[in-house]
């Protein structure tokens, strides 16, 4: 590094100041990372602006990334295929009668989505047009409609198959079984304490409730959604058991939902199938695109041995594994404001790694703080993706919905301090079913 121009200092403030500047302008996040890039790959003798074209390339030459395009192709396949309403019945014989049952449904549907997709845009999108003129309709007010499906989305990057966690274990070379395992409970409690908080607003609102269903309306739709509720259990029973990878699991959950589609349900005709490409094409580019950019960013942060610098700061604070987990959660909840997860992940996360070793924390653990932490961002301006394409659908600005969002998410920060504290929240599942994946 001695025959560097720039100091590491330098080509951080260069790097980060560009960035910022960018976001700030409204430049889209994946622009604004490869256009950060160029200065110093001009200013840099020894590199060149080649260099962003070959570390872009070198992050798509991945076999577990094409796990994203096929799990968002899964999601899509779903809901044109007439899966998501075989769900919805299913939750709402399960719910329905319970106060805010419209919301409650709302929140279950996410948590049945969540092991299908691996995406909360996916989701939200979804969702959105499912729930938000529903619950219009039936007086519930559109803040709260809007911020219950947006902060419910956000279950899909947490419950397994994630995109994130995906992404994470490609990236900082950490078991996918095991984090799929990890996310397990985390997730389910985050959707437990959504369900609490849409009965407190139901109770204090008069929300309206649905009349209990009987156990054979209950037993009809658990037998019509068996096949949709394998989905997941063959996604992540197969990647956990060894008979095929991450990759291939998305791929097998493609052939096994287009299967669903045309031949159980038979719902999917061939405009509804050229749909589901289109939109998974539109998707998984704007996902990839990220990757690309955020790895050549990353690169330079390492060519300088900038998160090097950084942590010899951090290191000196003595921080405890608990503090420290603490720390990660802020630094990931605030990152996440400003940028996508999947180049948090690539960039922040290969920083605070060595951090979270020199603690002797848990990969895995690590992991799950990072990508909770990571899933309050989709609802958190100024980023808040699932925010405003829930916004979006109900037609109100993200100002008006901002209050309730927040409230909701106080009880998932405490599940998220839960999972700090007590590491056996995401570890327990790794550690019983496959010890092996930790470590």
């Amino acid at each position: 590094m001695g025959t560097a121009v720039l100091s590491p200092g330098m080509a951080a403030l260069i790097l980060f100041g560009l960035f910022f500047l960018f976001l700030f302008l409204r430049v889209p996040v994946a622009f604004a990372l490869g256009l950060a890039c160029l200065p110093i790959l001009v200013i840099e003798p020894r590199l060149s602006a080649m260099t962003l074209v070959q570390e872009t390339f070198n992050a798509y030459n991945s076999f577990i990334l094409l796990a994203v395009p096929f799990f968002l192709l899964t999601a899509n396949l779903m809901n044109v295929g007439g899966i998501t309403d075989r769900l919805m019945r299913l939750s709402r014989s399960m719910v329905g009668h319970f106060p805010g049952g419209l919301a409650q449904i709302n929140v279950v549907l996410s948590i049945f989505f969540a092991g299908i997709s691996g995406s909360s845009t996916a989701d939200a999108a979804s969702q959105s047009k499912i729930f938000i003129e529903a619950q219009r309709k039936e007086g519930y007010d559109d803040s709260f409609s809007v911020a219950i499906t947006a902060v419910s989305a956000v279950l899909a990057v947490i419950i397994p198959p994630s995109i994130l966690m995906i992404v994470w274990g490609g990236v900082l070379t950490v078991s996918i079984g095991a984090l799929f395992l990890a996310g397990i409970i985390p997730g389910l409690l985050i959707g437990l304490a959504q369900m609490a908080t849409v009965h407190a607003y139901a109770k204090a609102r008069g929300y309206p409730t649905y009349p209990r269903s009987t156990w054979r309306e209950f037993l009809c739709a658990s037998w019509v959604s068996i096949p949709a509720l394998m989905t997941p259990a063959i996604i992540i029973g197969g990647k956990i058991f060894g008979w095929f990878t991450a990759t291939e699991s998305a791929c097998i959950a493609v052939l096994y939902a287009g299967a669903l589609s045309l031949v159980v349900y038979r719902e999917m005709d061939f405009k509804g199938l050229q749909y589901a490409l289109l939109d998974t094409g539109k998707l998984a580019g704007a996902a990839l695109f990220c990757v690309g950019t955020a790895s050549a960013f990353g690169w330079l942060l390492a060519y300088y041995q900038i998160p090097k610098a950084i942590l010899e700061g951090v290191s000196a604070w003595g921080m405890g594994l608990t503090v420290t987990g603490f720390f990660i959660a802020f630094v990931f909840l605030v990152v996440g404001c400003f940028l996508d997860a999947i180049p948090a992940i690539i960039i922040v996360g290969s920083i605070l790694q060595p951090l979270a070793k020199a603690v002797s924390m848990d990969p895995v653990h690590f992991a799950m703080i990072g990508i909770v932490s990571l899933a309050f961002g989709l609802v958190t301006p100024p980023y808040g993706l699932c925010l405003m394409i829930a916004c979006s659908v109900a037609g109100i600005r993200i100002g008006d919905a901002l209050k309730d969002t927040m409230i909701m998410l106080v009880p998932m920060l405490m599940v998220l301090a839960l999972v700090i504290i007590w590491p056996d929240v995401s570890l327990i599942l790794p550690s019983l079913i496959s010890p092996e994946f930790l470590r």
